[in-house]
């Protein structure tokens, strides 16, 4: 997988923006995705939108697009496996992606059942911050060096 991915990387013009425009797409798709509902649940916006509603439109862009994000993200991880699998910032984006992408399938079922409940409220705060969180460790994946500086 290294091999194949360092020589599409290098070899087809234009691939790592591509690559990289599609991975931020996805990232754009999911954060409107959550945060809309999020924010929805918390009574902070959109509040003529129903709840279970919302939540039936949304979601199925964020299970669509989780693994389009995944795709996107493998072949730089694999051309460079070093440089992410050392990266203790790519670390912390994963332990924060896991309870976030486990806190959005919670979110969609309580979301549809109980969209008023104060639990409800809770898990859509703790799920706003999470997300926020893997985008800003996402985004910091390739400056480690200011963050950690090598003596």
């Amino acid at each position: 997988m290294h091999d194949a991915a360092v020589y599409l990387l290098s070899n087809v013009p234009g691939l790592p923006p591509i690559v990289q425009t599609v991975h931020l797409l996805g990232i754009a798709v999911i954060m409107s995705s959550v945060v809309l509902l999020d924010l929805r649940i918390l009574g902070l916006a959109l509040p003529s939108q129903d709840v279970q509603e919302l939540t039936r439109r949304v979601m199925p862009w964020v299970w669509w697009t989780l693994p389009i994000m995944a795709l996107s993200g493998l072949p730089f991880v694999f051309a460079r496996p070093q440089r992410y699998f050392t990266n203790p910032v790519f670390g912390l984006k994963f332990a924060l992606l896991l309870p976030a992408i486990a806190l959005a399938a919670v979110l969609h079922f309580v979301s549809v059942r109980k969209p008023d409940a104060a639990s409800t409220k809770v898990i859509a705060a703790i799920s706003l911050l999470l997300w926020i969180c893997v985008v800003l460790a996402g985004r910091w994946i390739a400056y480690v060096d200011y963050l950690i500086p090598v003596e």
